[in-house]
Order: C-alpha cells, then sequence, then structure tokens
C-alpha cells in the first residue's frame, strides 16, 4: 500500500479539453471549462473580458520581452498561473474554436503548388513520423505505469495519457472505457505547455529560425478575398464538425485553404493582427485548464510526466537530426514536425520562426490522422484487460 501522500487522489487537478462535449461524452466530476465553481456571482461577460485583458498584458509584456511566440505564451503561463491560484478566469470555446481556425487556414496558404508537390515527396518520412509518435507514445506509457506505486495507476489510463496527438480525443477515448479522464487530461495538457515553452525558448536561445522560410500568398491582404476565403474554410470547418470529425476547427479551414491554395487560387493573405489574435485564443484555452488542486493532485504523475516529455523532446532531436541527414531538411523543421507537441502548437511555432510551415503541417497532420485511426485498435489488441 502506498504512502498517503503518494496516493493518487480522485478529485481532477486539470480541466479535460473541452471539444469532448462536441462529441457528446460528458466527464465525470467535471462541469467543464466554462463553469469553473469560483465566485459564481462574478457574470461570466465580465470573467471573459478580464481574461482577455490578463493575457493581452501578459502578451504585450511577452513582445517587449522579446520572447518566441509572444502572443500565445503570454496568455499561456499567465492565464495558467492565475488559474492555479484560484482566479475566476474563463475560457470561450467560440474563442477557442475561432482560434483554430485561424490557424487553420493561415497553415493552408503555405501550400503553394510547389509546396505541396515537395510535401508529397516527403510522405514516407511523414508516414515514419507517425510511427515514431506511436514507439514515443509506446514508451511514455510504460514510463508512466513503471513510475506510479503499484496499484495506484492502470494500464488503460496510462495508455491514454501517453498517446503523442489528439488530447481532446484521448480523454474522451479515457472517458468511455473507464480511465482516469482527470489523469489523462493533466499529462496531455503538461505536456503540450511545456513542449510549447521548451522548444521555442531552445530555438531563440540558439538562434534557430529563418533558415527554410515557405512561400505563401503574393497577393496581399484584399479585403473581398479574405471574406471569401473566411467563407470557404468557415464552410468546411463547420462541415467537418457536422461529421463529427476530430479537430474539426483546424482540420477543416486546413484542408480547404490547402486545396485552394495547392490549386494555384489565392484570395488573400491573412492579416498580422488576426494571426496573432489566433494565437492568444489558443494560449487561453490551455493555460485554463488548469485548476486550483493542480498542484496538489498526484504530484508524483504530474513529475513523472515532465520527465517523460522532457526524454521524449531530447529523443525526437536525435531523431531529427537523423531525418535531416536522410532527406537534407533543417533539423529544427524535423523536429518541429517530429516533436511530441500539438499540430496547432508546433504549426504556429513553425509559422513564427520562419521553419518550413507547410513541412511541419504535414508531418503533424499525417501523423494525427494515423495516430487517431490505430489508437482503438491498439488499444482493444494489446492493452484491454481481456477475461481469463
Amino acid at each position: 500500500m502506498p504512502a498517503k501522500s503518494e496516493r493518487i487522489r480522485t478529485h481532477s487537478a486539470i480541466r479535460p479539453p473541452d471539444t469532448r462535449r462536441q462529441h457528446g461524452i460528458q466527464t465525470r466530476g467535471h462541469n467543464g471549462p466554462e463553469e469553473r465553481p469560483l465566485k459564481p456571482d462574478t457574470p461570466r461577460p465580465l470573467r471573459l473580458l478580464a481574461t482577455l485583458l490578463v493575457a493581452w498584458l501578459a502578451a504585450q509584456a511577452c513582445v517587449h520581452l522579446n520572447t518566441p511566440l509572444p502572443w500565445m505564451i503570454g496568455p499561456l503561463l499567465s492565464t495558467a498561473a492565475l488559474s492555479i491560484a484560484g482566479a475566476p478566469l474563463l475560457s470561450s470555446r467560440r474563442l477557442r474554436n475561432g482560434g483554430q481556425w485561424i490557424v487553420g487556414t493561415v497553415l493552408g496558404l503555405y501550400f503553394t503548388p510547389a509546396v505541396a508537390a515537395q510535401s508529397l515527396a516527403l510522405a514516407p518520412w511523414m508516414l515514419l513520423g507517425a510511427l515514431w509518435a506511436l514507439l514515443m507514445g509506446f514508451l511514455f506509457g510504460r514510463w508512466l505505469l513503471w513510475s506510479q506505486p503499484a496499484g495506484t495507476v492502470d494500464a488503460t489510463t496510462a495508455y491514454f495519457a501517453s498517446v503523442i496527438g489528439g488530447a481532446s480525443e484521448m480523454a474522451a477515448f479515457a472517458e468511455r472505457v473507464g480511465a482516469r479522464v482527470d489523469l489523462v487530461a493533466a499529462a496531455h495538457s503538461l505536456r503540450v505547455m511545456l513542449v510549447v515553452l521548451v522548444i521555442p525558448f531552445g530555438y531563440q536561445g540558439l538562434g534557430l529560425h529563418g533558415h527554410d522560410p515557405a512561400a505563401i500568398s503574393r497577393v496581399g491582404v484584399q479585403p473581398m478575398g479574405l471574406v471569401l476565403l473566411g467563407l470557404a474554410t468557415a464552410a468546411g470547418a463547420l462541415a467537418m464538425h457536422a461529421l463529427r470529425q476530430p479537430n474539426p476547427w483546424v482540420l477543416g479551414s486546413l484542408l480547404v485553404a490547402l486545396g485552394l491554395t495547392a490549386s494555384g487560387v489565392e484570395l488573400s493573405a491573412m492579416p498580422g493582427w488576426l494571426s496573432a489574435t489566433a494565437q492568444l485564443s489558443i494560449g487561453i484555452s490551455l493555460g485554463t485548464r488548469f485548476t486550483p488542486a493542480f498542484l496538489h493532485t498526484a504530484p508524483r504523475w504530474l513529475a513523472a510526466t515532465a520527465i517523460g516529455t522532457l526524454g521524449m523532446i531530447a529523443a525526437s532531436a536525435g531523431y531529427a537530426w537523423l531525418v535531416a541527414q536522410a532527406t537534407g531538411l533543417v533539423p529544427a523543421t524535423v523536429l518541429l514536425g517530429n516533436s511530441p507537441g500539438g499540430i496547432a502548437e508546433m504549426c504556429i511555432t513553425a509559422k513564427v520562426l520562419d521553419l518550413g510551415v507547410a513541412v511541419v503541417t504535414g508531418f503533424h497532420v499525417v501523423r494525427y490522422v494515423i495516430v487517431l485511426v490505430l489508437t482503438g485498435p491498439v488499444y482493444a489488441r494489446f492493452v484491454r484487460p481481456h477475461p481469463h
């Protein structure tokens, strides 16, 4: 029996990603990310306005300090710290979805005909990257299971907490099979936050940027074209959402913008302020998942997640160097495409640092699809307890 201080408590320390509700899934013991029971007398619009103000001020501070990805890292750190401290901050699902829609659209604009052809040529390496993610996830899961006191974490929880990609979908899977959703959500959110912080700051410290810029729209910002582009990509996102596809706001808008750009149709570029707004909304979405209970729940689990994440980053750096030697790509670009981070966060990093946005996006989209397709079958075949 583990010591009381090492037992993993059952209350949630972190809000699971809220996209599970769009799949009709409710989380036991959670009111959802927009219903934190703190100061219920505070009007919701006021809480959202205060959250946006905090995030904007933090972004401005990061711009002044010349930090990497200031419009995402500033809001992420400020809202996470205040949320853990008990401030009644509020994330908006519509704001987050809008940010993801803009990010998907921006990423699709990088796939000019020449860049799309280059990405197709790299398809075998993208498939290999998906296998690398599956291997990392397997080893990460074994590490999480081994690091915890016997009997405190089951194999199912460790498995869904360790899959690289689809954090919202993994929490939904975990809910359906009766795993510890709070631990799964905590592991994914902490992993993504660490990757978002470690890699951009590491790149800035090493001076890694601007080596492999992808050509983007030559037409500039065209008001009417921007409206048409927005309508088309919003339709794609809404269609994916109606079909209950995962991550519809990124993938739906990305596929439409990619199809238009790869076909030579250039309607408009994306204004810089819209891109910054998207990063701010994603930073808020990541930061406000944390609750005051986060630091007090399962410290050993959180420590193991952090150590495992740093190990995966280091291993991915070595893997990226090998792939770069074989393909002639820039190692920094390959690492962004094969890191244990999320698609939106890593592609934003590639965009801000001009590190092969289309290549990074291609690696992540292929990995995302393959991981989601194989997660269920792998669980059923190798992880799910079978009656004797």
